[in-house]
């Protein structure tokens, strides 16, 4: 019974698998090289697994956090059912307070519009990357009320 303990399996307990996180997400943009350079540039990225692959797709992360860029098939063929208005509506990433408020001056200082939202529990900030993927950092280090 591959992978069950013996006293789960004695108590016939389905043990729920423990995944560590999310490992990347796999996006397609225009330009490779373009989108690679903006989020090192913008949200402080790094080269992942260079020489792999022939950089295809190519990763770019920070800490445990990564993206796989892919480049977008002009002509791409539907591979299974439609799934038409299924889609990711947008990335989040975490920062602190402090971090949360250096995103904000450092994107106004590029030029990059943003929106502000409070979430009650959180406060957000939405942008787009130069392919128009929705981002967002979140904090939930609120300012308590003195």
């Amino acid at each position: 019974m591959g992978g069950l303990s013996g006293a789960a399996r004695k108590l016939n307990i389905r043990l729920a698998m423990q995944l560590e996180g999310i490992d990347h997400v796999a996006m397609s943009v225009r330009d490779i090289e373009q989108s690679t350079n903006w989020y090192i540039e913008v949200l402080g990225f790094e080269r992942l697994r260079e020489g792999m692959w022939n950089g295809v797709p190519t990763f770019i992360g920070k800490g445990n956090t990564a993206i796989a860029l892919f480049p977008v098939k002009s002509h791409a063929e539907p591979t299974g059912p439609s799934h038409e208005g299924i889609q990711m509506l947008h990335l989040a990433f975490r920062a602190d307070r402090e971090n949360f408020l250096v995103a904000q001056r450092e994107l106004e200082k590029r030029g990059i519009k943003f929106e502000f939202q409070d979430h009650e529990i959180a406060h957000s900030i939405y942008f787009s990357d130069p392919d128009g993927h929705q981002l967002e950092i979140t904090t939930y280090e609120l300012l308590q009320p003195s």
